[in-house]
């Protein structure tokens, strides 16, 4: 009697439609082309890396807007002269330049005193309007009281308001931004690995004879992991470029709404984190990966 062959479509040889692929076949044993879809799970990660971006940006202009509070505004006084007391304003100034508190002190233009009081008060031609200093102290821990002491027996009705209780709030509420961009972002990565595990056991469940018989042949689970983590990390790294593409206009758009909080019109290209961008598509890769290669060694760890 001749030696048995495997039948077609039998649990021990491919089928018609494997062996007419030919050298396909040969490069994909596992058939993970049709297993793995390239559709639903890049689109996944797409939106899961559009979210990783948004989350990103949130985090670094949070971060940026808390160092410029801080080390701006925190430092800035404002002195207000009395309408009638606007003559002193040189005198003012030079005992305010006098004071070892203060680092700078100059006179706001009343034309640009309008200018900001015009949103509110509309044109405001004949109104008297105070003389307003601007200082900046030396350092955020100055106490301003003393200035305001000097200042007020010096210039009667001459008021002293500093900003850092108002900034001081304002940070507090870019460090609770920050860390909810970055709870987002954990929860993004979280939700990733768990795609990809489900990916991987569905691709595991669909090609489950090719397996058993790869592996009965021979093939050891590094060769088999090793198929499974490169098929899914490039969908994976494919899905999160897409996502990063998407994530460019909608960060441009935001950033150019919050140009004004960052002190002023800048170019929203400029702006944007384009190390982090550049860093989601090979940061999923190697998720997709990492979370491919520990499913399938521990799907084979449990055949028999």
């Amino acid at each position: 009697m001749g030696e048995s062959r495997p039948r077609p479509g039998s649990p021990h040889g491919p089928s018609h439609t494997e062996a007419r692929r030919g050298p396909r076949y040969a490069r994909d044993p596992l058939g993970l082309r049709r297993a793995l879809s390239d559709r639903l799970l890049p689109a996944l990660v797409a939106a899961m890396a559009l979210l990783a971006a948004l989350a990103l940006a949130g985090s670094r202009g949070a971060e940026a807007l808390r160092e410029r509070w801080q080390q701006g505004a925190a430092a800035a006084v404002t002195v207000q002269l009395p309408p009638e007391q606007s003559g002193r304003m040189e005198e003012a100034l030079a005992l305010l330049r006098g004071l070892p508190e203060v680092a700078e002190a100059r006179a706001v233009d009343q034309e640009r005193l309008r200018a900001l009081l015009r949103p509110w008060l509309g044109e405001v031609p004949t109104l008297p309007l105070p003389a307003v200093v601007e200082l900046r102290l030396h350092s955020l821990s100055t106490d301003p009281a003393p200035v305001a002491q000097r200042l007020a027996e010096a210039i009667p009705g001459a008021e002293l308001e500093a900003h850092g209780l108002w900034v001081a709030r304002l940070a507090a509420l870019a460090r609770s931004v920050q860390g909810v961009a970055l709870a987002v972002l954990a929860l993004v990565v979280v939700v990733a690995v768990a795609v990809v595990a489900v990916a991987t056991r569905a691709g595991l469940a669909a090609r489950r004879q090719a397996i058993e018989i790869l592996h009965d042949l021979g093939a050891t689970q590094g060769d088999i992991a090793g198929r499974f983590a490169r098929r899914i990390g490039l969908l994976a790294a494919g899905g999160a470029l897409a996502g990063a593409a998407l994530a460019v206009p909608a960060l441009a758009a935001l950033s150019s709404i919050a140009a004004p909080l960052a002190g002023g019109q800048v170019a929203p290209w400029s702006t944007l984190p384009w190390l982090d961008l550049a860093l989601l598509p090979p940061c999923a890769g190697l998720i997709g990966w990492a979370t491919a290669q520990l499913s399938v060694r521990r799907w084979l760890r449990r055949l028999p």
